[in-house]
């Protein structure tokens, strides 16, 4: 395994424990979906990170998955698609860390991890 397929094997690894832990928040009794919201966000992160890995282009330290989805346009168009529905996703990564709004609905996780299964299985068509 060289060494790109590894690195982006550890991101697509950490994106599926970010969906996991997103899902097993949600299902709680009652729903943790300020901690569920933000894992779907890293989740998106970490499958766009791990496809920029892949295709071995270098990324900043962002968290803002339009420029993400830009990046990773670049390479594959077909990435563009998906940065309507992202895009309210994005806020994910600060929003819901500390007090302050109320928190997210359980259906706005819920679709959120829509999105994130949509993103996940258009990236792994394309990571060997």
């Amino acid at each position: 395994m060289s060494p790109e397929s590894s690195e982006t094997k550890r991101w697509l690894e950490k994106a599926t424990h970010d969906r996991k832990a997103a899902e097993l928040a949600v299902a709680q009794t009652p729903p943790i979906t300020d901690v569920a919201a933000f894992h779907t966000q890293r989740a998106i992160e970490k499958l766009l990170k791990g496809y920029l890995v892949f295709s071995e282009d270098p990324f900043e330290k962002i968290h803002d998955l339009d420029e993400l989805i830009d990046q990773c346009a670049c390479h594959d168009m077909a990435f563009a698609e998906f940065k309507v529905r992202v895009t309210p996703i994005t806020p994910y990564a600060v929003r819901y860390r500390y007090p302050g709004p109320a928190d997210p609905t359980v259906e706005q996780v819920h679709a959120a991890l829509v999105v994130v299964g949509e993103v996940e299985a258009f990236v792994l068509k394309r990571v060997p």
